[in-house]
């Protein structure tokens, strides 16, 4: 699975929401180019299973459970990235929640929260550990996922929306912070990913599959690895230029 000269040859990246969907795909993705990986996810039991399965293959992971919501849990996973292979190159900062789609003045608190606390605090807690790490090597690059609707307002509620534009927004302030000291910061805007919670979406909200599919003019879903390499692509030295950038892998959905 590894490759010498892959496009991450030799790079430490950690990913989160590494056990389904894009973060899974990027897990083999990566370790296909090259790349050692360190994978937060919160089922420990899936973690373990793809970490088995990567190593098997001749890659190198190494798991760490943990929550994005929670700042310690971060830092932890940022330190074992040093203590595994000796330093943090880049991340994928994944991992990202929905809730039901609701009118607006019908969406209570605790749904605003848990989606603000996974998608915007999530992506806050792990920027400043991974930044920090980056900082005392010299540099880095780091990926965002935000969402198509981080560009333009989607059959999601409006938590979900608010989260995802949040996320571009954290991106582009840290790629203008941190420009000067080696470290990129770009996002990535997925449109419609088979995924675990793409399939609950749409047992839940059929009448949204069909239109947001016919809104691509791909008209397809996309496959979970066509949106990790892209990520790849933005954490390796062949982005060298890009920073403060948000890529749309959506099958050009935002286009009109």
């Amino acid at each position: 699975m590894a490759h010498a000269h892959g496009s991450l040859a030799g790079k430490s990246i950690l990913i989160t929401g590494a056990t389904s969907g894009i973060g899974e795909a990027a897990a083999r993705v990566f370790t296909r180019r090259g790349a050692r990986v360190v994978l937060v996810a919160r089922r420990e039991d899936r973690l373990k299973t793809l970490v088995d399965e990567i190593r098997s293959a001749g890659g190198q992971a190494v798991q760490a459970a943990g929550d994005v919501r929670d700042s310690e849990h971060m830092a932890r996973a940022v330190a074992l990235a040093a203590e595994a292979f000796g330093r943090l190159d880049a991340a994928f900062n994944n991992a990202g929640t929905v809730v039901d789609r609701s009118p607006l003045h019908l969406v209570d608190d605790s749904a605003f929260d848990t989606v603000m606390d996974t998608n915007v605090r999530g992506v806050w807690n792990c920027m400043r550990h991974e930044i920090g790490a980056m900082l005392t090597t010299g540099g880095g690059a780091i990926v965002n996922t935000s969402s198509v609707a981080g560009l333009v307002a989607t059959s999601a509620g409006a938590p979900y929306i608010a989260s995802k534009h949040a996320v571009i927004g954290l991106t582009k302030s840290a790629a203008v912070e941190y420009a000067a000291q080696g470290i990129r910061v770009n996002a990535i805007a997925p449109g419609l990913v088979r995924s675990e919670m793409t399939t609950d979406w749409y047992a839940r909200y059929p009448q949204t599959k069909e239109r947001s599919a016919a809104r691509a003019p791909q008209a397809r879903m996309a496959e979970p690895e066509e949106a990790a390499e892209a990520a790849a692509w933005l954490c390796s030295d062949e982005a060298s230029f890009v920073t403060g950038a948000t890529l749309s892998v959506d099958g050009g959905a935002t286009t009109w």
